[in-house]
């Protein structure tokens, strides 16, 4: 066996999204940083070889969408790959290559693939040495040496053999009174799943199952245990097995239970189920996943100990340094063995347990990725330290990735400033955060703050504003068409359950935010569709929003309220004079109807950046919806205002926080920064709109978002002209950083937008200057 000693800065075990985005952002931050995996390729569970599509919070909150090296990656992933991202089990080596490309091309990374670490040298007992890791086939064992270590493992393998304290099952209810724990602390814990792809081969194709295989004769467990074969085309999270195995020393067990399990869904669904087998007849098996994804097993026990309170309250943490928003998701411990499946789709998603789920978006400490027993070892992923009923949504990769890239980012500041990383969540919790919001992260409850950013002192002006007016409905044939295509893979009683003109029932409560950008409101319309053949009423107010996330049904400021009086017949336009002055702005109001099985409230054709809507879930709490319900606003509010770019936020939040300039901009739109005295500048950041609204695998191949610039220049006045310092094109992601070859002194600069990809308005969240 060759021995070998290599020594770096930071030292991330695992190659998951935790890990891969830790490894980057310390090296991006200058350490010598080496990342080994144990697989062949990065990823994890979303990797090709187990094909999770990586959720978040924008699965449940509109503008959600993780920022920062994952988006970066997402984003190069739809721009470039020919093939669509359905949940699960669809995910191509694509993805795997985008990850490598990235890994390649960062200074300062060292990777080690198929090398799993089997032993951890400790120093002393609160500081680990060095890992031990073995190349697989290749009869090698790597020392690596190292000042600060990160686990990003999933198991927690790093900090086990460390010797860190960590808990694995369920706590019991009476530790910290959540409402999701079980009466009685137990073992349990949520199982691991294995996905396939099932593919179109265009004529009628068999399948025989195997005599070793499931079989499955019984339609309940489908379609009343929370089973429903949603899509034939794969993608089921709930072919999953946990107990009585346990996920980490019988995993190769539960990979053949999930094989012959698998094997007998396809055989209900291809065979058996009168709802599906139609629609399967020309589908064949194109792929079966043989690594198991895993959702839990040991979570270390941290300088904090994060429980489900925090989640459901949004807790304030000094040191944050991500967010999550996926809901409380606790699968039933034995998944395919157990009664039911998740809680929740066992109840149709809907319903009291669907309520209590529903969570966030809030804010992550670093505390719970510091390990409470080793100095120098910090965590990120699922094996983090919180209860099992908070690993139910900070589980989720979008989530896991943030908590990476902070940790990573946290590792490399603490080694800059000679300090312990522990304390980079006390008296250094500001400059990580300020560091985090630099490099494109979100954090609720923080903005740009940093002092060195010469855009804050700068006056903002720019070529055009646009104003919101409203947005129009959908018409008959365009909903009629997307209907129709959404259904071709699904059963019949799967299908959405919309009138044909792709509007929303008013069978609950439902809302629509307004962003607001004048202190007067006088007029709001809008579209409703009466069914009943008489003359309906329907209670509407205005209220007063702290946010686009402000999800109360009561916010306890009614703005206005009326009866809105509406005929019978189809799409309808109902004016309501308001007549409202002295409001606040910039902020959200929001429209809210009452429910009336007979109205339907259509939705909009398209989008208003900024401004979505929400249904009423019931006990006091509304939910998200990632698009907008039809509405006309007088006077046209301008809410897309030049400096909303130096406001400290990138995406919708107390407001739109963006600029849009008007889609009838007679020139070529352009927005400027004006300072009072000379400043030198090395260093422009531009963050553009885009890629925020929904979860990433709802865009499909070869996809460039239309708000995000396409071709740019970055000018600065320089000798009473404008001279070119950057140009750029073919752009689609999101935050573009230039680094001046010269620095430049000048008292304006200006980013001018020759062409975006598909939007008439140039937008831009945020520039920076340094």
């Amino acid at each position: 066996m060759r021995q070998k000693t290599e020594n770096y800065d930071v030292v991330v075990c695992g190659g998951g999204l935790a890990g891969f985005c830790a490894a980057v952002a310390a090296a991006r931050h200058g350490a010598r940083t080496c990342l080994v995996q144990d697989r062949p390729v990065f990823g994890g569970n979303s990797s090709s070889e187990i094909r999770v599509t990586p959720h978040g919070a924008a699965a449940f909150h509109a503008y959600a969408r993780e920022t920062g090296i994952l988006s970066e990656l997402l984003i190069e992933e739809r721009a470039i790959n020919h093939e669509i991202v359905l949940e699960n089990g669809w995910t191509n080596s694509v993805w795997d290559m985008v990850m490598y490309d990235m890994a390649v091309k960062t200074p300062n990374l060292t990777f080690h693939l198929n090398t799993p670490v089997y032993q951890v040298e400790m120093k002393d007992d609160r500081t680990v040495k060095a890992v031990i890791a073995r190349v697989a086939n290749g009869e090698t064992d790597i020392a690596i040496t190292g000042h600060t270590f990160i686990d990003c493992t999933g198991d927690g393998i790093i900090a086990d053999l460390a010797g860190c304290e960590w808990r694995m099952g369920s706590e019991g209810k009476d530790e910290f009174q959540e409402p999701h724990a079980p009466l009685q602390a137990s073992k349990d814990t949520m199982g691991n799943s294995i996905h396939f792809k099932a593919k179109d081969v265009g004529y009628p194709v068999p399948f025989e199952l195997p005599d070793w295989a499931v079989h499955y004769d019984d339609a309940a467990f489908f379609y009343k245990q929370g089973r429903p074969p949603y899509d034939i085309r794969g993608g089921y999270w709930w072919l999953e097995i946990g107990i009585p195995w346990d996920t980490i020393h019988d995993a190769e067990d539960i990979r053949h239970e999930l094989t012959r399990h698998t094997l007998g869904v396809w055989d209900w669904i291809k065979n058996k189920d009168p709802e599906t087998r139609e629609l399967a007849a020309n589908y064949a098996i194109d792929w079966i996943g043989q690594v198991p994804g895993k959702r839990e097993s040991r979570r270390i026990i941290g300088e904090y100990f994060m429980n489900e309170h925090d989640v459901l309250n949004r807790k304030v943490f000094e040191d944050e340094i991500a967010f999550g928003g996926w809901f409380l998701d606790l699968h039933t411990p034995g998944g395919l063995l157990a009664p039911t499946s998740e809680p929740n789709s066992a109840a149709g998603y809907s319903g009291e347990y669907n309520v209590k789920s529903y969570c966030g978006p809030y804010g992550v400490p670093l505390g719970i990725c510091l390990s409470k027993d080793v100095d120098n070892l910090m965590m990120a992923g699922r094996n983090v330290s919180v209860t099992h009923a908070a690993l139910g949504t900070v589980r989720v990769m979008g989530t896991t990735a943030l908590m990476g890239q902070a940790v990573g980012t946290a590792a490399a500041l603490a080694l800059t400033r000679q300090i312990p990383v522990k304390a980079m969540a006390k008296e250094y919790s500001g400059e990580l955060k300020q560091a985090l919001l630099r490099d494109g992260c979100f954090l609720p409850n923080n903005r740009n703050e940093d002092e060195a950013d010469l855009a804050r002192q700068a006056k903002v002006t720019a070529s055009s504003e646009a104003s919101t007016y409203g947005v129009g409905p959908w018409s008959k044939h365009a909903g009629k068409l997307l209907l129709k295509s959404w259904g071709e893979t699904k059963p019949k009683k799967l299908q959405l359950d919309r009138v044909e003109e792709w509007a929303d029932r008013m069978d609950v409560p439902r809302g629509q935010w307004i962003a607001i950008g004048s202190s007067e409101l006088s007029k709001v319309s809008v579209c409703l569709t009466n069914t009943s053949g008489t003359v309906q009423q329907i209670g509407a107010r205005l209220v007063k929003v702290n946010g686009i996330w402000d999800y109360r049904s009561e916010t306890g400021e009614v703005l206005a309220a009326t009866e809105l009086v509406v005929p019978s017949g189809e799409m309808q336009w109902i004016e309501w004079e308001v007549a409202l002055s002295g409001l606040t702005a910039p902020s959200y109001v929001r429209l809210d109807l009452d429910g009336n099985e007979h109205i339907v409230w259509h939705r909009s054709e398209g989008l208003e950046p900024g401004q979505v809507s929400g249904w009423d879930m019931g006990n006091g709490q509304m939910r998200g919806n990632a698009y907008s319900l039809t509405y006309r606003v007088e006077p046209a509010q301008p809410c897309y205002s030049p400096e909303n770019v130096i406001s400290g936020v990138t995406r919708p939040r107390e407001h739109t926080h963006l600029w849009r300039s008007h889609p009838q901009d007679p020139g070529t739109p352009w927005l400027q920064l004006d300072w009072d005295e000379v400043k030198t500048i090395r260093e422009i950041h531009l963050t553009f709109p885009g890629h925020l609204l929904s979860e990433y695998h709802w865009y499909p191949p070869f996809y460039r978002d239309p708000q995000c610039a396409r071709d740019y220049a970055i000018e600065a006045w320089v000798d009473g002209a404008w001279q070119e310092l950057v140009r750029v094109k073919g752009n689609y992601q999101r935050q573009r950083k230039h680094e001046l070859a010269v620095p430049v002194a000048t008292g304006r600069i200006r980013a001018v937008f020759h062409a975006t990809n598909g939007d008439p308005s140039a937008a831009l969240y945020e520039i920076r200057c340094y």
